[in-house]
Order: C-alpha cells, then structure tokens, then sequence
C-alpha cells in the first residue's frame, strides 16, 4: 500500500474537519459551489468523481472474464454476497439503527436520507482497492482480477434496478430520471473511457500501462480527498451541531462488513475453496464502491443531504475495517486450511 492508502483513515478525518471548518468560516464560497449546477449534477463534484472513477476503472480487464469457470464456486459465493445479501442486510441494519434505535440522536428530517446513503453504499461492490486487499492476504491475483471484472459486468445492468427496489421498499421516494442519469454519467460512460485508455496504453505494453495507472493513482486519491472537503463543507453545520452522527452512522457500516466477510469467508470454507481464493472472496464481498456512492448519493440527493454523509462515512470506516478483515483471513489461514484439508 501507498502512503495515501495506508493512511485513507487519517486523510479522510483531517479532510472533514478542513471540510466543516471552510463550510463554518467561508459559507458564502460553499453556496457559490454547491450552485454550480447543470440538470442536477454539480460540476464541480462530477469532475473530480470522475477523477476518482476512472483511473479504477482502468484497472479492470474484461479479458479475464473467461476464467471464471476455474473456481466457479468462490465466484458463487461472492456475487451472492455483493448483489443479494450484502445490500438486504445494509437495509436491514439501516432502517434498524437509522430508524429505530439511534433515531432520537439523528435529525428527524435525515432519517430516511441517512437510509438512502447506507443502502446507496452496500449496493455496488468495490473496484480498485481489493486488489490492495487481496494481496495483504496472499489472495489469488487471477481470481480478483477475474472477480471486480464479473462485477463491473453485473454493475452495469444491476446497479439502478437494485437501488431503486431497496429505495423503495425502504420507503424512501426514488428519482429515476436522476437514477438512470447517475448510472450512464458515473458507470457506463466512465467505464467506456476507462477502457478505451486501458486498450491505448496497453498498445505500448503492460510496463506502459502500469506506469499510467501510477501516475492516474495520486491523481485519484487526491480528487476523493478534494471531494470530501466539498461534502463536510457543505454539512459543517449539522456536524457541529450534532457530531456523533459520523459515529452513529458508522455503526451499520461496520456490521455490514463484518457480517458479510465472515460468511464469505466461511461460505468458501464449506464449498472447498483454498485459502488464496477464500481470502479475496470475502474481501470483495464486504468492501464498498464507495466512489460511486458519494456521486450517486449527491446525485439523486443533493450536496447537503444525509444520503451524501452517509456514504463519505463509508469512506471513513472502509480502511480501518477492512484491515481488521484482512488480519483475521490472515491468522486464520493455518486454521483454514487444516479444516479444507479434513474435509
């Protein structure tokens, strides 16, 4: 990991309080901002989403698609993880902690914003940073690769019928003009340029290639972090006001990765998967595309809404959890593998 990644949670903290303090001090700014606006997409924001997507997008290779078949059980497990149970389980624990238990901390009139963002979160699962994951944990590069190319693929046709099904049982009211806008402006046509520079670089070579996805990586991090000066600014306010929501919404986040890694990981286990496979498995099946969240969310929602707060929570708890996951696959892999080896 790159210092940016190893040190996401710190960066993503101090960006917050940057963020709330401008929006406190420098109101006037954010207002000039946040109106910079063409059929509901903020430009400002949309640029720099872009800046965020594409370069991890590049990192997908379609190709890889045809192997799929070779551990067709642990691809089982995952997609059943990433696009059936992980997004039911946000929007369980969502309208259980949003709605009920932590309902009386949160502000009334967020409540089902704050729900939106969780579920927006939870149903698209993450690109790029699972091959960081996956290789702390000695995980199959073959495999992962092959897996966020399934899900992209997936991504594509699932993503708005997903997240308007969850909008709507969850009783929260879904835009789907401003839905499927969302979909081609921060999936299909960032996928298309993506790929197309993928095919141009790789041309020169792979070298070539890996030394623009080196140079496109801080370009990346840094738009994520710009981002979320722009958020916090714009919900520095409310944050004052009431600074345990970051907390309060973390709670949900955090289960759902526990909850969605363990059976992941235990899923593979009883289908004979090896540890290499099982360990990215349950990686991907618990960590977020949490780039698309945060544009999706400021989309269908607005800069200032909970939705958009709730998915920069997401950003805030991704690392963090996710090591947590990553040093439990890894201690458990002697374990794991006397298990496979009995069965």
């Amino acid at each position: 990991m790159n210092l940016f990644e190893r040190g996401l949670t710190l960066w993503v903290a101090l960006c917050m309080l940057a963020g709330t303090a401008l929006g406190h001090f420098l109101p006037g700014l954010f207002a000039a901002v946040g109106g910079l606006e063409v059929a509901q997409v903020n430009l400002p924001v949309g640029a720099l989403i872009w800046l965020m997507i594409v370069p991890m997008l590049v990192r997908v290779d379609f190709a890889a698609l045809a192997s799929v078949r070779r551990h067709w059980r642990g691809f089982g497990v995952t997609v059943a993880i990433n696009w059936l149970l992980k997004p039911l389980l946000m929007a369980a624990l969502a309208a259980l902690f949003v709605r009920h238990w932590f309902a009386g901390w949160l502000p009334a009139e967020q409540l089902d914003s704050y729900v939106a963002g969780l579920i927006l979160l939870a149903a698209a699962p993450c690109t790029a940073m699972v091959f960081v994951w996956s290789r702390l944990v000695d995980g199959d590069a073959n495999y992962t690769l092959t897996q966020v190319a399934l899900n992209d693929s997936i991504m594509l046709f699932a993503f708005a019928p997903l997240v308007g099904l969850l909008l709507g049982v969850a009783e929260v009211p879904v835009p789907w003009d401003t839905l499927l806008l969302s979909v081609l402006l921060y999936i299909v046509l960032p996928l298309l340029l993506a790929q197309g520079l993928r095919r141009v670089w790789l041309a020169g070579g792979a070298a070539r290639l890996e030394q623009r996805l080196g140079q496109l990586g801080p370009v990346s991090m840094a738009a994520l972090l710009a981002t979320l000066v722009l958020l916090f600014g714009f919900q520095g306010g409310q944050l004052i006001a009431q600074p345990l929501i970051v907390l309060l919404l973390a709670v949900p986040i955090a289960l759902q990765v526990a909850i969605s890694s363990a059976l992941a990981y235990l899923g593979n286990r009883a289908l004979g998967e090896p540890h290499a496979v099982a360990g990215p498995s349950c990686l991907i099946g618990a960590s977020n595309f949490f780039e698309l969240a945060v544009a999706a969310a400021i989309a269908l929602f607005g800069l200032h809404s909970g939705a958009a707060l709730a998915t920069v929570v997401g950003v805030l708890v991704e690392v963090p959890a996710m090591l947590a996951v990553v040093a439990v696959v890894r201690r458990s892999r002697g374990w794991y593998e006397r298990a496979a080896a009995v069965n």
